[in-house]
């Protein structure tokens, strides 16, 4: 496919989106009524990746996207057992949540402007920070992106990867040939059989799939460069705020547990703390459950059920995990990195 076909396709995309948009999208007024009145928390998935949201051998979803689900059920319900997931693909994802299919993106989603704005989604805070990269069998001998000139490149359709490589390729007028795959697995097999010379995608992903999935994790190499911006992080409908409001401040509330040294083996025993900050967050000293429209002790709900962000982090993408991934730019701001809770006053 060339450059030019692949622009007009990307352009054509574009205009999907957009006219998806213009209808807009499902009545999102009552969602925080309607999942109080359900009874459990309906999030949208990634089909399967590592470290994010996968099944594992007992069909059971984990993930740093599955946790922060369970979270968002502990603080509405004080039970993260309330919760259903439905897998969208990087071409479903967004309709499932336009049209009411689900409540909660919970998914290795980039947020951008026109996901903001042209699709009617809000973006309830950044739970990763990534950037896009490439993967190539150490065969290949190519240890830059710049020395892909020609290459032969797997991607999924539908994502920001797809237009970052394009726009990278094009502005440095080095020719490549997308082979575009919209099934994860089908992607990364066919990149692992030879028939793509790279594959680029998240390079969290990238890792997650070496470490998992490639027949000889070994043999492959990500490539140093990131070539884009991409803060990953949950997505709701516009239109409800009581149900963004709680969103977004159950992804705070793990990242102010952190900071507070508040961990699942801890946050008993720190109910009888005599530090105000502590007694606040935990619901000791009341206040902030009202303002949500929740149980005093939703906080310490969500700590309780899935940990603080460090501990999600760890045990999913860490080094308590088969990808161990360096926390690096998501670690807390004041270890270096760029994860900053929201003040809780």
């Amino acid at each position: 496919m060339t450059i030019r076909r692949f622009a007009l396709r990307a352009l054509g995309a574009a205009c999907a989106l957009l006219a998806l948009a213009g209808g807009g999208p499902a009545q999102a007024g009552g969602t925080f009524d309607a999942v109080k009145q359900r009874g459990h928390v309906l999030c949208g998935v990634n089909i399967g990746v590592s470290g994010f949201s996968a099944p594992d051998q007992q069909g059971r979803w984990t993930g740093l996207d599955i946790d922060l689900c369970r979270a968002i059920a502990a603080a509405m319900f004080g039970d993260p057992s309330r919760t259903r997931f439905t897998p969208t693909s990087s071409a479903q994802r967004f309709t499932a949540l336009q049209s009411g299919e689900v409540d909660v993106l919970t998914r290795n989603a980039t947020q951008t402007l026109t996901r903001d704005t042209a699709l009617g989604l809000n973006m309830a805070g950044v739970n990763f920070f990534d950037g896009q990269a490439f993967m190539v069998n150490k065969a290949l001998g190519v240890e830059h992106v710049d020395k892909l000139a020609g290459a032969t490149v797997c991607v999924m359709p539908g994502t920001t990867t797809e237009q970052n490589m394009a726009d990278y390729f094009r502005t440095r007028g080095m020719a490549f040939t997308p082979v575009v795959i919209e099934n994860v697995d089908e992607l990364f097999g066919v990149f692992f059989s030879g028939r793509c010379d790279a594959i680029s995608t998240d390079a969290s992903q990238l890792a997650a799939i070496r470490a998992t999935t490639a027949p000889d994790p070994n043999a492959y190499v990500i490539l140093p460069e990131r070539i884009s911006k991409e803060p990953l992080g949950p997505m709701v409908r516009q239109g409800d705020e009581e149900w963004f409001n709680l969103v977004k401040w159950t992804l705070s509330a793990m990242v102010e547990a952190e900071e507070l040294g508040i961990t699942q083996a801890t946050v008993d025993r720190l109910l009888d703390s005599p530090n105000p900050e502590i007694a606040r967050f935990l619901g000791v000293k009341p206040g902030f459950g009202k303002a949500l429209g929740v149980d005093e002790k939703w906080a310490y709900a969500i700590i309780k059920a899935v940990g603080n962000y460090g501990e999600s982090f760890e045990r999913n993408l860490g080094q308590g995990s088969p990808i161990k991934l360096e926390r690096g730019l998501n670690n807390l701001w004041t270890k270096g990195g760029l994860v900053y809770s929201l003040p809780m006053r």
